[in-house]
């Protein structure tokens, strides 16, 4: 065998598809992260935000991770530029266009939007601070080293995505267990669904379901996220069959809840797991043949590009950035089998081989800070009746509201008040935010869903905690999706 014969061994001949799927569906994941930055970032991390980028650098300096802003100065306009150069980028991957060149332009596109989003993540603060953000981040370098239509899918970043997928399933599987007694015991999801960051449309449905519902959900996350998810290294078509499971699970989260891309990125990486075969026996072709790694097992076929082989210096760089990842995998394998585990960790500072994982502590009730204001006279005297809340535009608040589905969207503010619930205080962000409110400041205003006072100032504002629940059915009178306990005033100002 000749050393062309042993490069055509490293080309996954039956992945052209699944390239197909997850470079323009990451890319697609990479318009909603720039619109959405283009949108919020001025307003949260801006010259004028509640935490602002200019004062960030200035106190941590070289701490910071790798950002342009710290060779160029920030500036509002400096971020648009960058956000709607990476849309653009994103939209031309998602119609196919450079797909049509050399192997290195796909590295280029995505190289260049990688920067980009690294240097917004590196001073998002804790605006940015979601294990999704270091998956985006890490999605983009592998799928650009997955190449142009001008050479085939190399073997080793599909493998490198398949390692991608155990560590987010694995991870947030291990996480689990270790971290909360309510997944040992199958009880984690009794609370789930009501007392998430985000919930969505069908959340307090699936809440009210019964609890062998409940236990059910446990016990298939387990059996997907523990065992299952190994078997996309078996031979396919059991592969696939893996992915499927992986993705079934995942639609679930989605029509549950508000993730941001997080689960929409786990079923394009789990797309990497799926043959070509298994999608034309999908369409209605003959069911696929057995294979390991995309090289069938006693036959000579290979998928719809077979007649295209990788040019050697194509095989040598992508073997080289496998070498490197590789290396860099060690901390994150370490972490997977550790009694001391980190979730959503990054172990280098260009965010390429991260840890993941979600919900290692469950939280079963559910508190709400509800911020509120009055054009009363007597400011914080002010009659009861007189008060009017800032509705947020995915977070709960009126009780009748339904639950918005934002997702993939990611409502950045609306999170950071989830947390802050958890842990009330004074928080130098939400500080902040109250006294943008206070002014009557614009920008502000445009990130929630309902302005009470149409853009003028209060004359007062007071913070109230509550604790809120799902109605029950026998509840839904007069509307309400929403129980409330007002659990006292924390703040005013």
């Amino acid at each position: 065998m000749d050393w062309t014969s042993w490069i055509g061994l490293l080309d996954a001949q039956d992945s052209w598809i699944a390239r197909e799927i997850v470079q323009r569906g990451v890319a697609a994941v990479y318009v909603l992260a720039f619109l959405s930055t283009f949108h919020q970032f001025p307003v949260l991390l801006g010259e004028r935000g509640l935490l602002p980028v200019p004062a960030f650098l200035d106190r941590v300096g070289g701490s910071a991770g790798p950002t342009l802003f710290r060779h160029v100065p920030y500036s509002d306009a400096l971020l648009r530029g960058m956000c709607a150069a990476g849309m653009l980028l994103g939209l031309a991957v998602v119609l196919g266009l450079p797909q049509q060149g050399p192997a290195w332009s796909m590295l280029a596109v995505f190289g260049t939007m990688w920067a980009m989003y690294l240097s917004i993540v590196s001073v998002g603060q804790i605006f940015y601070g979601y294990g999704w953000e270091s998956m985006l981040l890490e999605c983009g370098a592998l799928v650009g080293l997955l190449g142009s239509h001008a050479v085939p899918p190399p073997q080793l970043m599909m493998l490198f995505l398949l390692w991608l997928l155990i560590r987010l399933e694995f991870g947030a599987g291990m996480i689990k267990m270790r971290g909360d007694r309510s997944w040992r015991d199958l009880t984690a999801m009794d609370h789930h669904h009501e007392t998430q960051p985000m919930p969505g449309p069908l959340s307090r449905t699936a809440h009210l379901m019964p609890r062998w519902w409940h236990r059910a959900e446990v016990l298939g996350s387990h059996a997907v996220q523990l065992g299952i998810i190994w078997l996309v290294l078996a031979p396919q078509p059991v592969a696939s069959f893996a992915a499927c499971a992986v993705i079934a699970t995942q639609l679930f989260l989605v029509v549950t809840g508000n993730y941001a891309w997080l689960n929409w990125l786990t079923i394009l990486v789990a797309c990497a797991a799926i043959s070509d075969g298994f999608w034309r026996w999908l369409l209605g072709g003959p069911f696929p043949g057995w294979s390991w790694f995309g090289v069938p097992l006693g036959a000579d076929g290979g998928g719809a590009g077979a007649d295209v082989s990788s040019p050697l210096w194509w095989t040598v760089l992508v073997a080289a950035a496998f070498v490197g990842l590789a290396v860099l995998s060690r901390k994150p394998l370490a972490n997977l089998f550790s009694s001391h585990q980190l979730m959503n960790a990054s172990f280098d500072r260009f965010h390429l081989v991260n840890a993941y994982g979600a919900f290692g502590s469950m939280t079963e009730r559910r508190y709400e800070v509800l911020i509120e204001g009055t054009e009363d006279a007597a400011g914080h005297h002010a009659d009861e009746e007189t008060w009017r809340a800032f509705e947020f535009r995915g977070k709960p608040g009126d009780l009748r509201r339904l639950p918005r589905q934002v997702a993939p969207y990611h409502l950045r503010l609306d999170w950071q008040m989830w947390f802050l619930a958890l842990r009330p205080g004074a928080e130098p962000w939400f500080v902040a935010l109250l006294e943008r409110l206070a002014d009557g400041d614009p920008g502000v205003r445009r990130l929630l869903a309902r302005d009470p006072f149409d853009g003028r100032a209060p004359t007062a504002l007071r913070v109230r905690y509550s604790l809120y629940r799902f109605a029950r059915r026998e509840e839904r009178s007069g509307g309400a999706r929403w129980v409330a306990t007002d659990l006292g005033v924390i703040a005013r100002r």
